[in-house]
């Protein structure tokens, strides 16, 4: 194993790989589950989840005991038909929960999101690295 994935593997549940992002519902009912991509730099976490037909105001975002929790909701519009009648309909409609467990390192306090495009990116700040040294005792 790469030491890239490992230390990946260290800062993130090791059930991220095994998809630890879970829907509300099965996926056996036809709910889809949003996509994300996370990226790593050397001072922060990036979380893109894709949001296409979601309001900024139906997605909620919290991080609370290590758990970073994204929920969104699309909603149907009832709208009346003045040219016929709908037959078929692909947009999804429902909610959705995709949870990720982040590492010790992020600076909670300094989490930001931005919702453009139908792209919520979030960025996650890492705390800043703690000297590796140790404590130097005096002699008496």
């Amino acid at each position: 194993m790469s030491k890239s994935l490992t230390r990946f593997n260290s800062l993130f549940d090791d059930t991220f790989l095994d998809d630890f992002f879970r829907p509300l519902a099965s996926r056996s009912n036809g709910d889809r589950v949003a996509a994300i991509d996370v990226h790593e730099s050397d001072s922060a976490y990036k979380v893109n989840v894709d949001m296409p037909g979601v309001k900024k105001e139906d997605i909620h975002i919290s991080l609370d005991n290590g758990v970073l929790t994204v929920k969104g909701e699309t909603r149907t519009e009832n709208k009346e038909e003045k040219d016929g009648k709908l037959i078929r309909q692909e947009r999804h409609v429902g909610q959705f929960v995709r949870q990720l467990s982040v590492g010790s390192d992020v600076d909670a306090k300094a989490v930001k999101a931005a919702f453009e495009d139908g792209v919520l990116a979030i960025t996650l700040p890492k705390k800043p690295a703690e000297p590796k040294e140790g404590v130097k005792i005096s002699i008496d």
